[in-house]
């Protein structure tokens, strides 16, 4: 039998709920005006918060308030005060600004005008990376053998190893790694690895690294914008960058991670990926990059960052004249990365040609690839038939018909998981690094690519990734077109969210 202060209770929880819940959507809704952003995310926000209650506002503080615009000043300032700290030690070898590096070996060769127009461009977005010339910068087209290579290269250092990643695994590829690193440093080499919180949570939490933390001469430390005592609840912040330095003389970077997903496995294939191997002047450009960031996370004593030893001289080791795009959330990288590709599509007059695992690009980035392909450009977009990430894959499925119908081609890779990244411009130019071709590399993360221009070396990248088209399957509009209805659902559900992700 119901009493009384039962049915008293009911109303009287249901109402203070609802008006919890409604005060919670009116803040949500105070703070999107205040802080405005695209329309339509605002509105996917207010949608998911007055359905999904207790779910949605909390997505929203995690996810939802991009405090970068604020807090990215700190990290900005960390990269301020770096530079203004390497220029007052006037190391000869690297003085960061254009015309500091005077040296006749890294004076790039001029470039044909079809692309020197792209390169004006990056003078201005990317002001603070020279164009550097005399570069070698080997394409590893195979995760295996570029694995290899660098535990080599680990072996042979003499001086320091410099190594940040986003995902370092506690399996058996990253217990080799950190083996190595270690061995090298208990021989007196000064290793400095950074790994990404978010992308490395496994490991952290596995103790990985804290099994490392009492090795002479190896420092390990977390990129992460989270810190509750400092109110930094930066989640979407994290450090994509892919990159290691050894003696200040050898660089690699590209798409590769540490972690065993590149292993055959049960007779299947393992991921396939693309790496570098750069030498040259631009080493020490990529130098710099990585002991900025070490310097905004451990505030290590900058005499001992900017030792001798990690500026050697700069030596011309090749042909390749090449310049570094640093992006992420900072009043200077900001959106770097998308201004350089949005800049690379709408200067492409005869082939552009764009490989990456992740393919949703913004509306302007799609305007731009319409438009180049309209005005004849051979556009084609090779991307993973099965992705890892099923629902980005839904979202970027909508884009599609409108692509395949203004002219541009798209290729699905067949499995095994493509995750490499790269550009190519006019069989001129090319971008490499670790940036895909999504909100989260283009706004929100730390990336690092290379654009290089030199026709030789982008001739090598693109037999490469023609072995990529070999084994692909492209999209046919006429067949595309006929997919399922549910299926036509299920991209436009995944798109709409897309950008609150």
């Amino acid at each position: 039998m119901i009493t009384p202060g039962h049915i008293d209770l009911a109303p009287s929880t249901l109402g203070w709920s609802t008006i919890l819940h409604f005060s919670s959507v009116l803040i949500l809704c105070a703070h999107l005006l205040i802080k405005p952003r695209d329309s339509r995310t605002s509105l996917l926000w207010i949608f998911f918060a007055s359905f999904f209650p207790v779910l949605g506002i909390s997505a929203y503080i995690l996810f939802g308030i991009n405090t970068a615009p604020n807090k990215g000043w700190e990290k900005q300032h960390s990269d301020s005060r770096f530079n203004e700290l390497l220029n007052s030690f006037r190391l000869p070898s690297f003085p960061p600004q254009p015309h500091g590096l005077n040296q006749q070996d890294c004076q790039p060769r001029p470039l044909l005008a079809s692309i020197g127009s792209l390169n004006q461009i990056l003078d201005r977005t990317g002001s603070y990376h020279p164009l550097l010339g005399g570069n070698s910068i080997v394409l590893l087209d195979d995760a295996m053998d570029a694995f290899q290579e660098m535990f080599d290269a680990i072996k042979g250092a003499q001086k320091h190893i410099h190594f940040t990643t986003y995902i370092l695994a506690d399996d058996a590829i990253g217990k080799e790694l950190m083996a190595l690193l270690a061995e090298r440093a208990e021989g007196g080499v000064k290793v400095r690895l950074m790994y990404d919180a978010f992308g490395s949570a496994a490991a952290s939490l596995r103790l990985l690294f804290w099994r490392f933390r009492n090795v002479p001469n190896m420092q390990v430390t977390a990129f992460s914008q989270v810190n509750l005592l400092q109110r930094k609840f930066m989640l979407n912040n994290r450090s994509h960058r892919k990159l290691m330095i050894v003696d200040g003389e050898i660089a690699y970077t590209g798409g590769i991670n540490f972690h065993d997903v590149y292993l055959k496995k049960n007779g299947r294939e393992g991921t396939r990926d693309f790496h570098f191997r750069i030498k040259g002047p631009v080493v020490l450009d990529l130098q710099n990059t990585f002991l900025r960031d070490w310097f905004y996370m451990t505030n290590e004593p900058v005499e001992q960052l900017l030792a001798a030893t990690n500026f050697p001289e700069p030596r011309q080791d090749g042909d390749c004249t090449a310049r570094v795009i640093n992006s992420g959330p900072t009043k200077a990288e900001n959106a770097v990365a998308l201004d350089t590709l949005f800049a690379a599509v709408t200067k492409a007059q005869r082939q552009l040609i764009i490989l990456t695992p992740y393919f949703v690009p913004p509306q302007s980035l799609i305007l731009a690839l319409r438009t180049a392909a309209a005005r004849g450009v051979d556009v084609r977009v090779l991307v993973p038939a099965v992705n890892n990430h099923p629902s980005l894959q839904q979202a970027s499925h909508w884009l599609f018909e409108t692509l395949l119908l203004s002219g541009v081609r798209i290729f699905e890779r067949n499995p095994p998981f493509i995750h490499a990244k790269a550009i190519i411009i006019d069989d001129e130019a090319a971008i490499i690094g670790s940036a895909n071709v999504d909100p989260r590399s283009l706004y929100l993360n730390y990336e690092t690519n290379l654009i290089v221009f030199d026709s030789v070396f982008t001739s090598t990248l693109k037999r490469a990734i023609q072995y990529e088209f070999d084994h692909s399957t492209e999209v046919l509009h006429v067949i595309w077109n006929q997919r399922s209805k549910w299926k036509r659902v299920a991209e436009n559900f995944f798109n709409l969210f897309h950008p609150i992700a």
